[in-house]
């Protein structure tokens, strides 16, 4: 795909209770964000596995979104708690093997914020455009054809 053509393509880990339902509420009250985003309902931020952005990531996204209830206001009580000494863990994980921090980000949005869900899903999605296609792994994918 030529370079001005290139759309990224991300994924979203959206926790079931807060933030899928905050994008629901998005997409209920008519609120616009980028199509390149395809979401993935988890049952809480703490569920996301280390495992699971790194293989986002090399299998070709571009960037990967987790995004949670707001710390103290999860279902599962502590899980976000859990998410949040995680997701430290993996920026630092992500910085060691090279990868842009642009392209994964974690954010804490409620049920009731529809229009915070699209501005955050909106600003992750441009800034993964200004960083550009995710090329880290594109030789690894190309000997394993």
């Amino acid at each position: 795909m030529e370079e001005s053509n290139w759309e990224p393509k991300v994924i979203g880990f959206l926790c079931h209770w807060c933030s899928y339902a905050g994008a629901d509420l998005s997409g209920s009250a008519r609120l616009e964000y980028p199509h390149n985003i395809r979401i993935i309902r988890i049952p809480c931020s703490g569920r996301v596995d280390p495992m699971f952005i790194l293989r986002a990531l090399q299998n070709g996204v571009d960037g990967v979104l987790v995004s949670g209830c707001h710390p103290g206001d999860c279902h599962y009580q502590s899980g976000n708690f859990h998410a949040r000494r995680k997701f430290a863990v993996i920026n630092r994980l992500l910085k060691y093997v090279g990868i842009e921090p642009e392209r994964v980000q974690f954010s804490w949005v409620a049920a009731s914020e529809g229009p915070k869900m699209a501005q955050v899903i909106g600003e992750f999605v441009e800034g993964v455009r200004k960083v550009g296609p995710n090329r880290l792994f594109k030789d690894e994918k190309k000997d394993g054809e």
